[in-house]
């Protein structure tokens, strides 16, 4: 079989945005208008394709990322949905890890919010280029100019507005292309005609001191276009289209378009944006693989069928129909059905039973994957979120998915004898799908505790157990996940020796320890001289002190942001051992714990309320006696935006309290900002 659509005509992209911005809508008319569907989702009404499990159904809310392929203009576009919520932002940022452009949903009332802060520094992070989307220009209360001025200071970005709304709130009819100088408008039961037509006369003042702007701007990112600009020539459509794109794959700017997608106005710019300005996989940089014996040595693996197979597993889901599928990327190569591929991280074997094009929740067979291409695998037994596939002749790894610690734990016990058989399976499958979910049984109190990101996290878990698993389980209050660290540098010793006949046990090393910068982790360096310590040790003392960090001499939590270099040391040629550097390795870290100062931290969440006017002074005294610190207010129509940091140990509960305190006429987001020293009450408790 040969590729069905080249490669150029690839797009890898993301949907993604702050929770209710109405994303899902825009990928379900996306799927409407590019024939994958025949008839509209609705999120409200629980319809939505994109959105296929039952709790995300029910919540109306996307809490997986779901995958589809659609087509237009004879391209293909793969499309991740991710959700908006930020006890998911796992899915988010796994899914920026394999994409090669964005579009990032804005609601066009609220403008940039608190998660669209998160996605857009995770979009950063893997420089993804993106295509901004104004949505719900049909609400009261929209309003484009100042989402776009929001995009700039609060994001730090350059945002090239490519269209003007024609009308705003109910009087919304449609776009102005400023880049053709059009007006679009859009007709049919569903929006499904676009008519194009001259710019009304009240509106061709605005768009043509817009499309000079929207060229100046450009010109100072685009050389090329600065030539044309400077030397006044007339800037056509297919030259400004070209600046676009490059000052778009560059990062250099952002360009932004509005909509109404409930309405069905403006969804077919966006898809014409998205194979217009966004990069193909031949665009993006080589993906960096590195060799597996050393991993100083890189190579780099262009999106080519004729590279060694490159391949990184994104995703693990259990289906109910097919079992575990497992989602990937090929970054170079083919893989094909039935064909063994290496798992180098794990160094094992596998085999693709079958290869998957997946529609949310519908699939179709293929027989081949591409380079530069989305797909699913059946058959796959020992992958997992972050692994490299490749050549078995030519092994080399991706630099694997980062994922924050969990932050918020709760005891769970299974009812009855049948729930207690089902508990461990469901639970080990659950944490195969989600890297932030977390399981871990406690010795002394015989319980088994599950940790996350959030409060809604975790009840989505225990949901999807009921559900889809049938085990039905008593849960406890949270538990929050602090930390501990230390204030003050020591140097300690750590001895053992063991003598009782026979062959001993002899470990000894000398360690200094210091405290580092909040949220630096864990460091650990040998700085042995003259073989003091062998070689083949320094790994042993390096899992020992491991060992004791997971217990903090202050309260028995894990202790982070620390630098460990072991300095010296001695050791027996007969009675030395890994296991005996191990236990010196821990004895000398416990030492350094209980000298050094342990302080206990705490995870701080950053809150964002938005409450009515009359209600504000109430939600400022909540918030203070939560021990939180408010950062600032601004006003947003008749409602005040309250931007405050507050422990998460405060905030258990807080949805049903801010409802009652406001009348049920507030909302609320949180997510996690950092570890502070909590204050000597919570420590003594």
């Amino acid at each position: 079989m040969t590729r069905e659509t080249p490669l150029e005509r690839v797009r890898n992209i993301g949907i993604i945005a702050h929770i209710d911005a109405g994303k899902t809508t825009v990928s379900e008319r996306i799927l409407y208008y590019t024939g994958r569907t025949y008839r509209l989702g609705e999120t409200h009404e629980g319809t939505a394709v994109m959105d296929w499990m039952e709790q995300e159904r029910e919540r109306g809310i996307t809490i997986t990322s779901a995958a589809t392929t659609a087509e237009w203009q004879d391209h293909q576009i793969n499309i991740i949905d991710t959700p908006g919520h930020v006890d998911f932002t796992v899915e988010v940022e796994r899914s920026l890890r394999v994409l090669d452009g964005g579009v990032v949903v804005f609601d066009g009332v609220a403008g940039v919010e608190p998660q669209s802060e998160t996605v857009w520094r995770q979009a950063n992070k893997y420089q993804v280029p993106r295509i901004c989307f104004v949505n719900k220009m049909d609400r009261t209360g929209a309003d484009f100019d100042r989402t776009l001025r929001m995009i700039e200071e609060r994001l730090g970005a350059v945002p090239v507005p490519l269209q003007l709304p024609l009308g705003v709130e109910d009087a919304f009819g449609g776009v102005i292309d400023l880049v053709t100088m059009r007006a679009l408008r859009f007709g049919g039961d569903r929006g499904e005609t676009v008519a194009e037509d001259v710019i009304p006369v009240q509106y061709e003042d605005a768009a043509r001191v817009a499309r000079e702007a929207m060229v100046e701007r450009l010109a100072e990112h685009d050389d090329q276009l600065l030539v044309s600009f400077l030397e006044g020539h007339e800037i056509g459509v297919t030259e400004l289209q070209k600046a676009i794109r490059r000052a778009t794959i560059s990062n250099a700017v952002t360009p932004v378009l509005a909509g109404s997608a409930l309405r069905n106005k403006g969804v077919q710019p966006l898809l014409d944006a998205v194979v217009t300005y966004l990069p193909s996989p031949l665009e993006v940089p080589p993906v960096v693989a590195h060799d597996v014996s050393d991993t100083e040595v890189t190579y780099e693996r262009a999106a080519s069928d004729d590279e060694p197979l490159t391949a990184l597993a994104f995703k693990v889901v259990s289906d109910p129909f097919v079992g575990r599928l497992v989602f990937f990327r090929v970054y170079s190569g083919v893989v094909r059905s039935g064909e063994r591929v290496l798992n180098t991280g794990r160094n094992r074997r596998e085999r693709f039973g079958r290869l998957l094009r997946m529609h949310a929740d519908s699939r179709e067979d293929i027989e081949e994957v591409y380079a530069g291409e989305i797909a699913a695998g059946i058959g796959l037994k020992d992958t997992f979120t972050g692994d490299t596939l490749s050549s078995p002749d030519q092994p080399v790894v991706l630099e694997a998915i980062s994922f924050p610690a969990p932050v918020i734990s709760v005891a769970i016990e299974p009812r009855t004898r049948d729930d207690q058989d089902r508990l461990g399976e469901s639970l080990q499958r659950l944490a195969e799908e989600d890297p932030t979910f977390k399981v871990r049984y406690d010795e002394e109190t015989g319980q088994t505790v599950i940790s996350g990101m959030g409060e809604l996290h975790l009840e989505v878990i225990v949901d999807r157990m009921r559900r889809e698993h049938r085990v039905e389980a008593n849960v406890g209050r949270p538990q929050v996940a602090y930390r501990e660290t230390m204030r003050r540098e020591v140097r300690t010793e750590g001895r053992f020796v063991r003598q009782t006949g026979g062959r001993g046990q002899y470990g000894h090393c000398v360690l200094e320890v210091a405290p580092r910068e909040p949220g630096a982790g864990f460091s650990f360096e040998d700085r042995t001289v003259g073989g003091s310590i062998p070689r083949e040790y320094i790994s042993a003392v390096r899992q020992g002190v491991e060992r004791a960090l997971s217990a903090g001499a202050r309260a028995g939590f894990p202790v982070v942001d620390v630098a460990v270099a072991v300095v010296d040391g001695s050791f027996h040629a007969v009675d030395s051992s890994e296991m005996a550097f191990q236990t010196a390795g821990t004895m000398g870290m416990r030492e350094a714990l209980e000298k050094g100062a342990s302080v206990l931290l705490e995870p701080v969440m950053r809150v964002e309320v938005v409450t009515p006017d009359d209600h504000f002074g109430d939600v400022l005294g909540d918030i203070s006696q939560r021990r939180g610190t408010v950062l600032g207010s601004e006003p947003r129509g008749n409602a005040q935006v309250i931007a405050a940091l507050v422990p998460l140990a405060e905030t258990f509960g807080y949805a049903t309290d801010v409802r009652s305190l406001t009348q049920g006429r507030a909302t609320y987001s949180m997510e996690f900002d950092h570890y502070e020293e909590a204050p000597d009450g919570v420590a003594r408790e």
